[in-house]
């Protein structure tokens, strides 16, 4: 009856305005007894967290029973005074209710769990995060825990070794400790090929890696603690986003770090202390827009964003980290021991049909969509804008022959393509879908504008982009095919490029492609969200959601 006893004490306590009662503590004389009723409240017995439900038990009849010898609650004293201890040394200052809430969380997993059960500083992260709720919290913790048991992760760290290709081109470890005595774990997420990593490991071994990260952090926490001689539950993370690009925003890789965040949060809450982001590109809000619905709201109080050098000036990095071990890349004096990423190699890549065999799918077969291009016939997307300053991002790979991509403004919807049209019209063929709407006898500059320069893309190459709608209407995608230029000093083509057009039977080539539209309102919010951070974001994010230009960037990797 622990519980009950507790909440009708605790009841009264707020009947009598009382919100704040001292440790209890053994009387100096033996038959001295406190003249108010509210010292005798069963707090003490909330604080002992090593004992068994058994012992608490009892420790609580102890200190209710006032017709007790003295030599009882003497007896009890030790433990009580190691209890308090132990809360301060390792779980921090937590109220009686919080205390109450954390013993009867492990005591009704200690009675009904089978299995590993978490330490408490663990078990407080789940109760954190549901503000104290027992049920809510109970209820997250029990899934984790299933989670756990189901994929092995208590022996992650013993059991299972990184693939070489996570080990050289990841960017990513851990690095001394902040201020606050957190670990530090450093990610230079702009020099790391998360495609190429992804398309070499699949999102699985991925997910696995970033799983032994977390596990490690929870461990250097419990190291931390015992050196520092307080509590460490969390640890803080840099991120330099120095070389970010739009070949980040490569959709299976967006979507493999979503599901990474998505287990994250519901697995390992409150261990993020606080996210340094560091050299925010003018891509940054892209990604924001896309990642950030999926960010809980109390974690995404703790992002610290600082653009170009501001992590320099006042309330930067120096605020968090000691001079002495700042990276040595961003201008500090000390090495810094992790990896520097660079592009995986294709020859590491794991072709389609291994990738099926492991159950480990990139999406392609859902997402992606597949056109051919022919020597005068493009194949042409269109998207219609109704709000200015949307955002249309693409990714397409060029799997066979050179082509040329541009994209297109007008005012007027083109004709639907018909077969038997002079003008606008579509093939199919085995190789994927030729749609052409452009109007023969539309004019450029007239009946529609450029407003890209065009683009000319290899065979093999891999482009993501991203353009900054000025005005609604329809813009139309173009993928052209390109013809090989002759030589400037004869009229003979190049050798390279008669080898090239022997590669492409019939001036074919073919893309794979897939394009999203990112609604002004999404990405104006998602800027607004960033500009209310405590950062120093406000000028980059200003010049990046100007509506008085357009933005277009675009990366491709070979």
């Amino acid at each position: 009856k622990g519980k009950e006893i507790i909440e009708y004490y605790l009841k009264q306590l707020e009947e009598e305005g009382i919100t704040f009662v001292p440790r209890w503590t053994p009387p100096v004389a033996c038959k001295s007894e406190s003249s108010t009723s509210h010292i005798r409240r069963p707090v003490s017995p909330a604080i002992n967290i090593p004992d068994s439900a058994t012992k608490e038990g009892l420790s609580n009849k102890e200190i209710l029973n006032t017709s007790s010898s003295p030599s009882e609650p003497t007896a009890g004293t030790p433990d009580d005074k190691l209890d308090a201890d132990y809360i301060k040394r390792y779980l921090g200052d937590l109220t009686p209710m919080q205390e109450s809430c954390l013993i009867r969380l492990r005591q009704w997993l200690q009675e009904t769990h089978k299995g590993k059960i978490p330490k408490d500083e663990h078990i407080l992260r789940f109760l954190r995060a549901r503000d104290f709720n027992i049920d809510k919290a109970r209820e997250i913790l029990c899934q984790s825990l299933t989670w756990r048991k189901q994929h092995q992760v208590d022996y992650i760290l013993d059991t299972w070794n990184p693939p070489q290709v996570l080990q050289d081109y990841y960017a990513g470890g851990w690095h001394h400790h902040d201020k606050d005595g957190r670990p530090l774990y450093v990610l230079r997420l702009g020099q790391m090929d998360t495609k190429g990593l992804v398309r070499a490991l699949g999102e699985e071994a991925l997910l696995r890696y970033v799983l032994s990260i977390n596990e490690e952090g929870l461990r250097r926490c419990e190291e931390n603690t015992k050196v520092f001689g307080r509590p460490i539950s969390s640890w803080t993370c840099l991120v330099d986003l120095e070389g970010l690009n739009m070949r980040h925003l490569w959709r299976p890789g967006v979507k493999a770090l979503l599901r990474i965040i998505e287990v994250v949060e519901a697995n390992y809450p409150e261990t993020l202390g606080r996210l340094l982001i560091l050299r925010a590109p003018r891509v940054f809000p892209v990604l924001w827009t896309l990642v950030s619905p999926f960010i809980d709201d109390n974690t995404r109080k703790k992002f610290l964003i600082y653009a170009g050098n501001d992590y320099q000036g006042p309330g930067g990095l120096l605020d968090y980290i000691d001079k002495e071990i700042i990276p040595d890349f961003l201008g500090g004096e000390c090495m810094c021991e992790v990896p520097e990423g660079g592009l995986v190699p294709k020859s590491l890549y794991r072709t389609a049909e291994e990738l099926e065999n492991e159950d480990i799918k990139l999406w392609t077969e859902t997402i992606y969509q597949s056109a051919s291009v022919f020597k005068g016939a493009p194949h042409e997307v269109l998207i219609q804008i109704v709000d200015a300053s949307s955002v249309i991002t693409w990714d397409f790979d060029v799997c066979k022959g050179d082509i040329v991509f541009n994209i297109f403004h007008s005012k007027r919807a083109p004709q639907p393509p018909k077969k038997d049209s002079l003008g606008a019209h579509s093939i199919t063929s085995p190789g994927g879908n030729n749609v052409q709407l452009i109007d023969k006898v539309w004019q450029l500059g007239c009946d529609y504008s450029m407003v890209e320069s065009p683009l000319i893309c290899k065979e093999g190459e891999s482009v993501q982009g991203s353009h900054v709608t000025r005005w609604p209407g329809f813009y139309i995608l173009q993928w052209k095919f390109h013809s090989m230029p002759a030589c400037a000093t004869t009229n003979l083509p190049r050798v390279d490029d008669v080898l090239a057009s022997l590669q492409v039977s019939s001036h074919k080539c073919k893309v794979m492609y897939y394009t999203e539209v990112i609604g002004s309102e999404d990405f104006r919010g998602s800027m607004t969200s960033l500009e209310s951070s405590h950062s120093g974001f406000s000028q980059l994010s200003a010049a990046t959601t100007s509506s008085s230009q357009s933005h277009s960037s675009s990366m491709i990797s070979r």
